[in-house]
């Protein structure tokens, strides 16, 4: 099996058994670690002590790849099943680690007992696999030496063996990851297919396509479609469009011109939706089948099960001249208006310290469209550093008097996570400041600063957790909160205040190595934190009954909730626990929402949604819409993704 469609299989997407190619070696399957020895479908592949590792986190496509590291020269050696017959041929993508020198990359084949150099990759290029390396294999070739010299690597993936004959199309099939299609995007990939291309001579060509929109609850909800290449993630860049449409029917058919060489091909169907079209419908893609080379292909299932949501796209990178949005934050207030809170990360996607102020986006109509973006909190520019940034928001609705709070992080300078210490001023130390607002959102307040109210003088840095605060039953208003140490450790905590933000109060840390935590009051009165916990695998989650002062480990602590070291967002609504966020330990993947109807006690898999199954930057906040939907606002990479989710699901 192909390390993309085994990746696919794991995120609970494609439930069919698929076909692969013999040939094609990934490094899926292998344990992450040093390289000694690994038997693949390919040959061995084998290495000396401290020269080649399965590098975890790093791939074209997947999981893991090939990583030749160390210094010096540092080889890994290919041995194929059988000698390579005449016309066979080898690919495989491959990235620099990074840009330093020296960096020599060089392939030697074996045939008989001598060696021989048959490519100069020199010339690979750093980031995302762009570098594709052919090697047309001597006659008799048993062996493949790969060697580098450089500082920290290089890396190899989607080693392909293409066998000789010419090019001819022998395989086509869909995939359907959740992939909800978005309003205002310019991307959605609804429906993927691979095309298995087998032969080292020539190409073949991809002549025409037979697709259509069956499932989608309204055609006209789509203004126009194409189908782009790409790779098996649906969440990497779109390449080149080799069709499209202006309009979307049951079934229609598509001319192309589009070359394929030996190996395996991904497309995917992307619709663009009008402006109007429904939150509450949905969409569906499915591929009937393909010409190429004069030979019709079906694949097994045109359209696997489940159809795509639609959402909105709420911020797009560009946006009024920015070129990021990150750390979403939601609520609700009594008005029904819904109001998001997010980072306007202007020149990159990059945390503090940066020319970042606090944005605000209203919707008046459940989140069906959005009104244009609102600067919540802009602190100006320090002539010294050129910006003064604050970000990392949270928001808060008080029910008794209608107001909204947010709370930020200001960094003046380099006072943010990193350059922030000890003291009191703007020049030691990070600053939490809060701006209200009493319009639902559409004007606020000057910045107050309660450094001071809440930070201890020895810590380097206190400031809120970002996501939503909440208001108790009683009225007390409460953040999520972190700080450093001052020995540089994170702890969650909480802020809280009893006079409707005139005052605030700090509780005490929960556990080390927390950060980015979320409250939510229990039927009991007490009060769950529910952490970030950055030694990964699970969420720390505590109890409080006085405000913080003293903190509980839940029955759950450590146990529940899968996360690979990410912000989460909790929520108590409907005598319930609701939660989201990327919901593995690997990656920023799979965003799904949670249920727990026994306080946190268990949350079923039968009530889990997958949303979205790509990778993202994975911050995640949520807020009722009404009495049968909850709002979640998400990251997908540097954007701002709105789902509104029927909860009779």
């Amino acid at each position: 099996m192909t390390k993309a469609l085994h990746l696919l299989l794991r995120s609970g997407t494609i439930t069919y058994t698929v076909l692969a190619l013999s040939s094609a070696e990934s490094f899926e399957s292998l344990p992450a670690g040093p390289l000694k020895e690994a038997r693949t479908s390919i040959g061995t592949w084998s290495a000396d002590t401290g020269n080649a590792q399965i590098q975890p986190g790093h791939a074209k496509t997947g999981q893991q790849c090939l990583r030749l590291a160390g210094e010096g020269e540092r080889t890994a050696t290919l041995t194929l099943t059988e000698p390579a017959a005449k016309g066979t041929a080898l690919t495989f993508h491959a990235e620099r680690w990074t840009k330093r020198d020296p960096f020599r990359f060089r392939i030697d084949a074996k045939e008989r007992d001598s060696w021989k150099e048959i490519k100069n990759a020199d010339d690979t290029l750093t980031g995302a696999f762009k570098t594709e390396v052919r090697l047309d294999l001597p006659t008799g070739t048993s062996e493949l030496r790969f060697r580098v010299t450089a500082d920290t690597g290089v890396m190899i993936d989607d080693v392909t063996l293409h066998q000789p004959g010419p090019a001819r199309a022998v395989l086509v099939e869909t995939v359907q990851p959740v992939c909800p299609a978005f309003i205002r995007e310019d991307y959605n990939p609804v429906l993927g297919f691979r095309i298995v291309v087998e032969g080292s001579e020539g190409t073949v060509k991809l002549e025409g396509l037979e697709l259509g929109f069956t499932g989608t609850t309204d055609l006209t909800d789509i203004t126009s479609f194409r189908i782009v290449t790409g790779t098996a993630d649906p969440s990497a860049d779109p390449g080149t469009t080799i069709a499209e449409g202006k309009k979307a029917e049951g079934k229609l058919s598509l001319t192309t011109k589009h070359e394929l060489a030996s190996g395996e091909h991904w497309f995917w169907i992307s619709p663009t939706l009008k402006e109007t079209a429904s939150l509450d419908h949905r969409i569906d893609a499915s591929l009937f089948r393909i010409k190429a080379g004069g030979k019709v292909l079906e694949p097994a299932q045109p359209s696997p099960d489940g159809t795509q949501r639609i959402g909105y796209a709420v911020r797009l990178p560009g946006d009024d001249h920015s070129k990021s949005y990150r750390i979403p934050g939601l609520v609700r207030t009594k008005s029904g208006t819904l109001v998001a809170v997010y980072d306007i990360r202007y020149d990159s996607s990059g945390d503090l310290p940066a020319n970042i102020d606090v944005g605000v986006s209203r919707s008046i109509d459940r989140g069906q469209t959005w009104e244009p973006m609102r600067v919540a909190i802009d602190m100006g520019d320090d002539p010294k550093h050129g910006h003064d940034g604050v970000g990392d928001p949270a928001i808060l609705f008080d029910p008794s008097n209608n107001r909204l709070w947010i709370a930020a992080l200001w960094s003046h300078g380099n006072r943010a996570w990193g350059g922030s210490g000890p003291g009191m001023t703007p020049d030691e130390t990070g600053q939490l400041v809060l701006v209200h607002s009493d319009d639902d959102g559409k004007t606020w307040s000057k910045p107050t600063n309660i450094t001071t109210q809440v930070k201890d003088p020895t810590l380097r840095l206190f400031f809120n957790g970002p996501g939503a605060g909440i208001a108790l039953k009683d009225g007390t208003l409460a953040f999520a909160a972190q700080y450093r140490a001052a020995d540089g450790k994170p702890w969650s905590t909480m802020i809280s205040s009893k006079d409707h933000g005139e005052t605030w109060q700090a509780g005490t840390g929960v556990k080390s190595d927390t950060t980015e935590s979320q409250l939510a009051q229990l039927a009991d009165g007490s009060i769950m934190i529910n952490c970030r916990d950055n030694r990964g695998g699970s969420r720390t989650i505590a109890t409080t009954r006085d405000l913080g002062k003293t903190w509980t480990p839940h029955p759950t602590d450590r146990q529940a909730l899968r996360e690979p070291v990410c912000m989460a967002s909790l929520l108590e609504w409907k005598d319930a626990l609701w939660f989201s966020n990327p919901d593995a330990t690997d990656t920023r993947r799979a965003m799904t929402l949670k249920r727990s109807t026994d306080q946190g006690l268990t949350w079923p898999e039968k009530d889990a949604r997958l949303y979205d199954s790509r990778n993202g930057f994975g911050y995640s906040c949520l807020a009722p819409i009404d009495d049968s939907h909850l709002g979640v606002i998400y990251e997908g990479k540097s954007t701002m993704y709105f789902l509104r989710l029927p909860t009779t699901e």
